[in-house]
């Protein structure tokens, strides 16, 4: 964790912190009072006014006072077990009867934290489960006899990421002696974006706010400031990457221009300016380091192509690694369909196969297309002068490295399929140059796409056999492998033997992510060539597969699906000139699952299902905690503020422009380091 000021203190000027506290604190990575200060509240309870106890599911998460009136405590078999209490609402109507349910499966030392007669805050989202009101694993505090601490209730408290070993009213004692016993100089901040600042009431007003109005001013200073050092080290990596001597390519074009002479269609505007975007990089002498981020089905793959030609025509040699056996072979043969009669070597290197086009006898391959494979089975390259990166989120940031470091200051071309909104870009690739593929190809069939809610069985069946009967084929996606006992939703193994026999007269096929990677390789290619009609699947075939023929895509229980993971579904289908059908399938019970898959079916543009995704989930959810740097933060939720970002970005561009080795702050350059820094995927 890093300290964004420079409080030292130990904490033994905290008096009375007892040791078992301390190795809590430290590994957490907290071993300094700046520390505990930095670690801010993840949610605010109002205990001023609690929520009244509901009278139904539904709705978002709620924070009740109650308390309990009973408890049983009951083991399931084996080491299985729960302990469930009754919580009885007060201070109500004399008659009310209000009650709701808490459990906690497999924690059975909970008997002797939380039992009948104690008086409780309650914190969850509560369901419907065998008639009864339910709140599974609450958060939850024990109200002290007598308590009128004001430090936990009748006032908006804070609720911090949980310390193993350190309970929360404790957590909070310990941050509140820390901001008493506070000297104001000792946070100084590592750049002074707002000159004079009293960063100790600052501090106050995040941990314990007079109010939310108060909060959320002091909490978007900090963002500001947080994400002005995210962008220091982003502007100063790029800066450090520009400064490299690389190589100079693409002067030559004979390559691509009888590429182009040779494609039946013509390239797209956003096709063709990308291009351009590529040309110049190359021929700069500094390395190119651009993201290529398109939507599903907008010709990334063209694009690289152009830029490996211009490679090779340059006498080097280019890599393009993919992130599955599938999509490795899907592009292996697409470059030999297209290049191969261009006189350009291509071959394939996966853990699995390694093949090479007709043209071995000329030499090495100009062109290479594998998995990881390319990074752990010794690949001896001769002149690697290009990388390309497909799906690049999908491999971490030192997988990444390894396969440049094969070359020397080699062009890198990164490409998603996974649109992102402004501001994230700038966050997370803001050491990239950008081209944005924001046009689809002429000549695809339209694709509708339709919410259904509970459709008989026997519907569904009839127009998937329409669509058969016309020669066409089918994914039907499921959310599960396998049948589970704690997740109410169909499997694709199950539902497979079901589909063989309702569709008798066509092949089905099964595809998902525990079988062989042979086995999965096999099927994929019967069903690439038609062999196979149908394929019952997971979400396996999000990426990288591409069948013009199929033109449904049926997915059960929707719901369950990210907005992100239902897009890049929906572009499996629509890649031929047949019209396509996605069918949304859910049990319409979420009234959140209903907005996700009603934006869906609004719309196809995946820049805008992407700005509803961050709308919808937050930041923290949309990138998950893969993206290295980014799950450090503690502002996350302010990443959708395109203003704050954009603030946060001229600051930063300014400070480099005025002291571009950051001289004059050397905490700040210390930070950043050498140019490797805040490392983001």
């Amino acid at each position: 964790m890093e300290n964004h000021w420079k409080s030292t203190d130990e904490w033994a000027a905290l008096e009375g912190v007892p040791a078992k506290d301390e190795e809590s604190l430290n590994a957490v990575g907290m071993r300094m009072v700046g520390d505990l200060l930095d670690w801010f509240p993840r949610r605010y309870e109002d205990r001023r006014h609690f929520d009244a106890f509901p009278a139904a599911a539904g709705g978002g998460a709620v924070c009740l006072r109650g308390m309990v009136i009973d408890s049983i405590k009951k083991r399931l078999g084996g080491k299985r077990s729960f302990y469930e209490i009754v919580v009885e609402e007060q201070g109500g109507n004399i008659l009310s009867t209000n009650t709701i349910v808490c459990r906690w499966f497999n924690m059975p030392f909970l008997h002797r934290m939380v039992a009948a007669g104690h008086e409780v805050i309650l914190y969850g989202k509560p369901k419907e489960a065998g008639g009864r009101l339910i709140i599974d694993h609450p958060e939850f505090e024990v109200v002290k006899e007598g308590e009128r601490n004001l430090l936990h209730l009748e006032r908006i408290v804070p609720v911090y990421r949980n310390v193993s070993g350190i309970p929360q009213r404790r957590l909070r004692e310990l941050v509140y002696r820390c901001l008493e016993n506070l000297d104001g100089a000792s946070v100084a901040p590592v750049y002074e974006l707002v000159p004079g600042q009293d960063r100790k009431a600052a501090l106050w007003a995040v941990h314990f706010p007079e109010s939310m109005e108060a909060t959320e001013a002091a909490r978007r200073e900090f963002a500001r400031e947080e994400f002005f050092i995210l962008q220091v080290n982003v502007l100063w990596r790029r800066k450090k990457f520009r400064d490299q001597s690389g190589r100079s390519q693409g002067q030559k074009t004979a390559l691509l221009k009888e590429f182009y002479e040779s494609l039946p269609f013509d390239l797209t505007g956003a096709q063709k300016r990308s291009v351009k975007e590529v040309v110049a990089d190359m021929r700069d002498p500094r390395p190119m380091n651009r993201l290529l981020q398109g939507d599903v089905g907008s010709g990334k793959t063209f694009v690289a192509m152009c830029a490996m030609l211009l490679a090779v025509e340059s006498g080097a040699q280019a890599a393009l690694m993919a992130p599955t056996q599938i999509l490795a072979e899907q592009h292996y043969l697409t470059f030999r369909k297209w290049l191969e009669p261009l006189g350009v070597r291509v071959a394939l290197i996966t853990g699995a196969k390694q093949e090479s086009g007709t043209l071995e006898l000329e030499g090495a391959p100009q062109i290479v297309i594998g998995t990881h494979a390319l990074i752990y089975d010794n690949v001896a390259f001769e002149n690697l002068g290009l990388v390309v990166i497909d799906e690049q989120h999908k491999f971490g940031v030192s997988q990444r490295g390894r396969l440049i470091r094969q070359g020397v200051m080699p062009d890198v071309l990164v490409m998603t399929a996974t649109p992102i909104p402004r501001t994230l870009t700038l966050t997370i690739y803001g050491d990239l140059d950008v081209s944005v593929l924001d046009e689809l190809p002429a000549g695809r069939g339209k694709i509708v796409t339709a919410l259904r809610v509970k459709p008989k069985v026997s519907e569904v069946g009839k127009f998937v056999k329409e669509q058969l009967t016309e020669g066409r084929q089918a994914y039907l996606v499921y959310p599960l492998v396998e049948e589970s006992g704690s997740v109410k939703a169909q499997s694709a193994t199950v539902e497979h033997e079901k589909w063989v026999k309702r569709l008798k007269g066509y092949e089905v096929g099964l595809l998902h992510g525990k079988m062989p990677p042979e086995e999965k390789d096999r099927v994929m290619a019967q069903f690439r060539g038609n062999e196979v009609q149908v394929l019952v699947a997971t979400t396996v075939v999000e990426v990288g597969v591409d069948v013009p023929n199929a033109n449904l895509m049926i997915v059960h229980n929707a719901e369950r699906f990210g907005l992100a993971q239902l897009h890049q579904l929906r572009g499996r289908i629509g890649r031929g000139e047949f019209k396509s059908y996605c069918i949304l399938l859910t049990d319409g019970k979420s009234s959140e699952g209903m907005e996700k898959l009603e934006v869906m079916e609004r719309t196809l543009d995946g820049f805008k299902i992407a700005e509803e995704d961050l709308r919808l989930r937050g930041p923290g959810e949309v990138l998950g905690t893969a993206q290295s740097g980014i799950s450090d933060l503690r502002f996350v939720d302010y990443l959708a503020d395109t203003a704050l970002i954009r603030e946060a970005r001229d600051l930063a561009e300014g400070l480099l422009r005025e002291d571009p080795e950051l001289e004059g702050w050397p905490r700040l350059r210390e930070m950043v380091g050498d140019g490797e820094g805040l490392e983001v995927s």
